[in-house]
């Protein structure tokens, strides 16, 4: 759709919200976490399907680049179609906030919860019943020692 922002410009969009509000460095899971909000209700120039651009919230202890780390991953999910006008790939634009990984949030395990914008859904429901988990009561106690904006393909 015209008017919309490409999904090219989806992780600098992310970054500037991110920058919205922002007092101190690294942000605060709360700051992150509003951020993504904005972000997330940003309509994109996506293919016309129901799985074209999806809000993905995902939590676990992972040692993907040193030790271990209790990482709140906030990330969108948008479909790339190929000259055909066939899938082709996604674009993933992440919001990675990392924290050490003390016994609270070693407890909380592995989850994740998806959100599609054009499945018939609401955003809003989906957005308070994933702030209503016990686990957003300790997730958002927690300061991240890093966050990180990127993007790939997958």
């Amino acid at each position: 759709m015209s008017g919309r922002p490409s999904i090219g410009e989806a992780a600098d969009l992310l970054r500037a919200q991110l920058r919205v509000g922002q007092l101190s460095s690294p942000a605060t899971t709360e700051d992150a976490w509003s951020a993504f909000i904005r972000f997330g209700r940003m309509r994109f120039n996506t293919a016309d399907s129901p799985d074209a651009d999806g809000l993905l919230f995902q939590y676990g202890v992972h040692a993907f680049d040193g030790p271990e780390a209790f990482s709140l991953d906030l990330a969108r999910q948008f479909e790339v179609l190929g000259a055909d006008g066939d899938y082709d790939h996604f674009v993933q634009v992440h919001c990675e906030l990392v924290y050490e990984p003390v016994p609270a949030l070693a407890a909380l395990g592995d989850f994740n919860s998806w959100f599609f914008h054009d499945s018939g859904e609401d955003l809003g429901r989906w957005l308070g019943a994933l702030t209503a988990r016990d686990a957003w009561a300790v997730i958002r106690e927690q300061r991240p020692v890093k966050v990180e904006v990127y993007q790939e393909a997958v």
